[in-house]
């Protein structure tokens, strides 16, 4: 099974709150768009979003311009027919964040806990030149991923963890570091896992 079909299967077999990234509110990622004051014509991409509720408070916030990138389009699919007639107000981007080939440039870039499934040194370096080149000039980078304390895999998969210094020397050659945290997620089945989250701007 390849990763796309990995990703189809677990978007056709679980529900959006069985699996152990759902988050009723996303109050982290949330709080970066709070803490940077990012407008609401400013170019927004969530990448690896699936049909998380993210989308949705910040359609409620009233983000005019607001892209979502998932692998899976049944994880895509979903999140559309959750939200209706909203949707027509999101640009739907199937792809993988490891070969995506963006097609405008953006203000404000998150990430959480898909940067992580880059395991292999030529996708991790082709993620960071594409963010790069496609994150306007001062614009801002969020990238959460599971900490060296934190899983291993994921859904099956191996993960590569990053520590704050680790992450931080990732996005290094073009981007400056604006703050790095870790953070406990509590998944739908009682569990915890550690997140180091960081922000960066594009230099």
């Amino acid at each position: 099974m390849n990763t796309k079909e990995h990703w189809e299967n677990i978007y056709q077999t679980k529900q959006l709150n069985e699996v152990s990234w759902f988050q009723q509110k996303p109050q982290t990622s949330l709080g970066f768009f709070e803490m940077f004051s990012v407008h609401n014509y400013a170019k927004i991409i969530d990448v690896g979003d699936g049909d998380s509720y993210l989308v949705d408070y910040l359609l409620e916030l009233g983000h005019q311009d607001i892209s979502v990138l998932d692998i899976s389009k049944y994880a895509l699919d979903r999140a559309k027919q959750r939200l209706g007639d909203k949707a027509k107000n999101v640009k739907w981007i199937e792809a993988n964040a490891a070969h995506f080939q963006p097609i405008e440039k953006y203000d404000f870039w998150h990430d959480r806990a898909t940067f992580h499934f880059l395991t292999e040194h030529e996708y991790i370096e082709n993620y960071i030149k594409t963010a790069n080149e496609n994150i306007a000039v001062n614009g801002v980078l969020i990238i959460g991923t599971f900490s060296e304390n934190g899983p291993k895999k994921c859904s099956g998969i191996d993960i590569k963890q990053y520590s704050e210094k680790s992450l931080q020397e990732a996005f290094l050659p073009y981007f400056k570091k604006i703050n790095c945290f870790t953070t406990d997620h509590k998944t739908p089945f009682n569990t915890v896992q550690n997140f180091t989250f960081c922000s960066f701007r594009k230099k």
